[in-house]
């Protein structure tokens, strides 16, 4: 499994996959507990435009290839958002998300991010991230029809959350 940054060369072959992955996941395990225009909303700004404007604006990918095949990605946002995590049905309960988290939290640091994080976790990923450190900090939100779960990683460990 070769886990690595998105880059440039990487988005007419990758990007499309990433958009599909996502779809395919979202699909499953979040959009079906949001409103039919929440979830529209979801698939519509996390389409191939939608990955590659978060690119533009930013946002830091990571990949997991398995013999060039994408096992699954994850996107930081400001150095200190978890925006995507997304692994394939495939290679899923094989430990991947929590190599892509660290690889990519350590570059968000090593980016000049202080090591506080934040994710607004679907109802079935919030056990992951609680496994990976993070605790919810508010009740379940719906925005834009959309259900997710504020969490952090960070400053409840430090004393200043």
């Amino acid at each position: 499994m070769d886990i690595r940054p998105l880059v440039d060369t990487d988005i007419p072959l990758l990007v499309p996959a990433i958009a599909a992955q996502l779809r395919e996941l979202a699909l499953e395990f979040i959009v079906h507990e949001s409103t039919r225009e929440g979830a529209a909303t979801f698939l519509a700004e996390n389409d191939q435009i939608g990955v590659r404007k978060y690119l533009a604006m930013g946002h830091v990918y990571h990949v997991a290839l398995d013999e060039g095949q994408l096992a699954g990605f994850i996107a930081i946002r400001d150095n200190s958002h978890l925006f995507h995590l997304f692994v394939g049905k495939r290679w899923q309960g094989r430990g991947l998300a929590r190599c892509l988290w660290n690889v990519a939290r350590a570059a968000a640091i090593a980016r000049g991010g202080d090591g506080n994080f934040t994710v607004n976790a679907s109802n079935h990923a919030v056990p992951a991230y609680e496994a990976f450190g993070f605790a919810r900090v508010a009740p379940t939100q719906c925005v834009k029809g959309l259900y997710f779960n504020p969490m952090r990683l960070g400053w409840a460990d430090d004393g200043h959350g």
